[in-house]
């Protein structure tokens, strides 16, 4: 298999299905963000972190992989007129949200409360969690775009919330376990 096609060399790109869009399609946007936040990720787990966090992370990982699946496929290939589904790729599940939502719980449970919003830092990992938690808002207000224009299954929308929910409290928890301090907003007084 050759790495380059030289099929995008005019500004097009292939969707799953074979329908070519311009690079800088609504579409491309998405799932090009999913694949820059996915990369982030990688760079999180590479750190001197615990092994359960590691293994959350690569399953995050590989939800993501299927993420930019599901938003490369054009509504109209992802069925064919029978309703039997066109392509196979894998599906975004409650399950899987729900998942993000009891590692959160988890986390949180031996965490002190938050009382103020935190700034971002404090160790480079640390710091690595929040740029991934801001790619992946840059994701979610992306794909909210293209569902507007073109409807997506919403549970993607759900899972990229949930996720910069989730790295926000990765953060949060790397921060403690590093000993890291975490630098609290407090606005100054007008």
């Amino acid at each position: 298999m050759k790495i380059y096609t030289k099929t995008g060399d005019t500004g097009t790109t292939a969707l799953f299905g074979g329908t070519r869009v311009a690079k800088h399609h609504i579409r491309i946007e998405s799932y090009g963000t999913v694949d820059e936040l996915n990369s982030h990720i990688g760079l999180i787990r590479d750190q001197d972190i615990d092994p359960h966090t590691k293994e959350e992370l690569i399953t995050i990982q590989n939800k993501l992989f299927t993420v930019g699946a599901i938003l490369a496929t054009p509504p109209e290939k992802e069925t064919l007129k029978n309703g039997k589904e066109r392509l196979n790729i894998p599906k975004i599940s409650e399950q899987d949200i729900t998942r993000l939502e009891t590692q959160m719980d988890i986390m949180n449970e031996s965490l002190p409360e938050m009382t103020h919003f935190v700034l971002p830092g404090g160790h480079t990992t640390v710091s690595y969690c929040h740029i991934a938690r801001c790619v992946c808002r840059r994701a979610e207000r992306i794909t909210t775009l293209l569902n507007e224009q073109q409807g997506i299954d919403p549970r993607v929308l759900k899972y990229l919330n949930r996720l910069s929910d989730y790295l926000f409290v990765v953060a949060r928890k790397l921060s403690y376990d590093l000993k890291a301090e975490e630098v609290k907003w407090i606005p100054e007084k007008i």
